[in-house]
């Protein structure tokens, strides 16, 4: 089912015309003009079949939202009342689109391929589950609604991914240097470093102690002063 927030950014990025499209046997989410454009609010790596096909003779905005902030809303049912709303602890910098690329880096970059990152507040509601089991979450979740998009970044090519990298990073580094530097969890420096190293950003050069040594082999561009 539709999530409120994926049907808000379509509405977003092409307005109200040229919703779900059928083009060369694939749904689009919306056409604007020769770009079609995808809203991906689940994994990117789903989109990567689907993609291959249509980047062959198509331009394509993907667009990925990730929660800067996420304010969770427990309901009695999908109608019913609010039992309670608290925001959740986990905030999603830019840095955890490599949490998405780990699954998308053999599709992207392409020369017509565009991914907007949008960090973005929203809402997600959530019911309890009728059945409970044993390591599985005590509720579902029936729909997402964006409250406020802070910021938008497109990204198309390996510098921009090495731009994502902090800037006093050392050229040689290891996974626990840029956790540090980005201020992100070692797991997911370790997934960076992989999709650094997939797209040709990095290059593996051997190992520090036990830790593995990188080497950047794109370098970033220069961020200008505040």
């Amino acid at each position: 089912m539709e999530t409120t927030l994926h049907r808000q950014l379509k509405t977003l990025y092409a307005g109200t015309d040229a919703q779900e499209v059928q083009i060369e046997g694939f749904r689009i989410d919306a056409v604007k003009g020769r770009q079609l454009i995808e809203v991906q609010c689940a994994s990117l790596g789903a989109l990567r079949d689907k993609l291959r096909t249509l980047l062959e003779s198509h331009k394509v905005l993907v667009v990925k939202p990730l929660a800067s902030r996420k304010l969770l809303v427990n309901r009695e049912s999908r109608a019913g009342a609010t039992l309670s709303s608290r925001y959740s602890p986990v905030r999603q910098s830019l840095f955890y689109v490599f949490d998405e690329l780990v699954h998308f880096c053999n599709v992207f970059p392409h020369r017509r391929l565009t991914l907007e990152v949008v960090l973005a507040v929203w809402e997600e509601h959530r019911i309890p589950r009728r059945r409970v089991r044993r390591f599985r979450p005590q509720h579902t979740v029936v729909d997402r609604v964006l409250q406020q998009v802070e910021r938008t970044v497109s990204l198309r090519t390996v510098r921009d991914l090495a731009d994502l990298l902090p800037s006093d990073l050392p050229l040689e580094f290891t996974t626990q240097e840029l956790a540090a530097g980005a201020g992100v969890p070692r797991w997911l420096a370790q997934k960076a470093a992989y999709c650094l190293r997939k797209t040709g950003a990095v290059e593996l050069i051997g190992k520090r102690g036990h830790a593995l040594l990188y080497r950047r082999l794109v370098a970033a561009r220069r961020r200008k002063a505040a």
